[in-house]
């Protein structure tokens, strides 16, 4: 996956999706649906080009269980991509991270749902989003109540061309009391400084450019420690 896709992986569980489709040579577990408490990580990884409607539910059933989730993909024609999740098994977390290049319309609804106490759901977004392309991402985290000691955050960001046209909707349905939560949406601008350090280093403008993509699109700060 790392040659294929710069996907970074671990000693974990695997349940791989190439193209909206499901990958058993590649996986571990042959569904998304965490119903056991496995002894690794669960990775859950999905990549390639889609198009149409597209749709990845995860259910974590069981306790104790670290799940996480990688999405890098591009779409050439219009696509809405459906991502739920959610986390009923106590003391479990979530991480996902989600990367995404439009090159045409593409269309979002993300929902992450804490269902047992003590659980963690993080959902961070990143877009980049090309030339005269129209983008809606909209994401809400639920939290349900009688559920305590919750941690949730879904977040957007993006790196538009000027002509690109982009909407954000993040937002929170709590119905108890959580640890933390929190929602955002952001525009990414290279900084001066950035550009200065990179053309002084001998790059020139498409490579600038590509340089400044790349690094925006491949962090993995949500994979603290894996």
């Amino acid at each position: 996956m790392w040659d294929e896709f710069n996907i970074k992986t671990w000693d974990a569980e695997t349940v791989v999706f190439r193209d909206g489709v499901f990958c058993p040579d590649l996986s571990t577990l042959n569904s998304t649906d965490i119903t056991k408490k496995y002894n690794r990580d669960v990775h859950i990884i999905y990549v390639g080009e889609i198009a149409g409607n597209c749709r990845l539910n995860i259910n974590i059933l069981t306790e104790n269980q670290p799940v996480f989730l990688t999405v890098k993909i591009k779409n050439k024609k219009p696509a809405f991509f459906n991502i739920f999740v959610k986390n009923a098994g106590k003391n479990s977390e979530f991480r996902g991270h989600v990367m995404l290049e439009n090159f045409s319309n593409l269309e979002t609804d993300f929902v992450m749902q804490h269902s047992a106490s003590d659980t963690i759901a993080l959902l961070h977004t990143k877009i980049l989003a090309e030339k005269n392309t129209l983008s809606k991402l909209s994401g809400v985290a639920i939290i349900d109540a009688n559920t305590k000691n919750t941690t949730s955050d879904i977040n957007f960001s993006a790196l538009a061309d000027k002509t690109a046209r982009i909407e954000f909707t993040p937002a929170q349905r709590i119905s108890a009391v959580p640890n933390d939560a929190g929602h955002s949406a952001s525009l990414y601008r290279p900084g001066t400084p950035q550009i200065e350090y990179l053309r002084g280093a001998g790059l020139a403008h498409d490579e600038i450019r590509d340089a400044l993509r790349e690094a925006f699109l491949n962090d993995y700060s949500l994979f603290v420690n894996k």
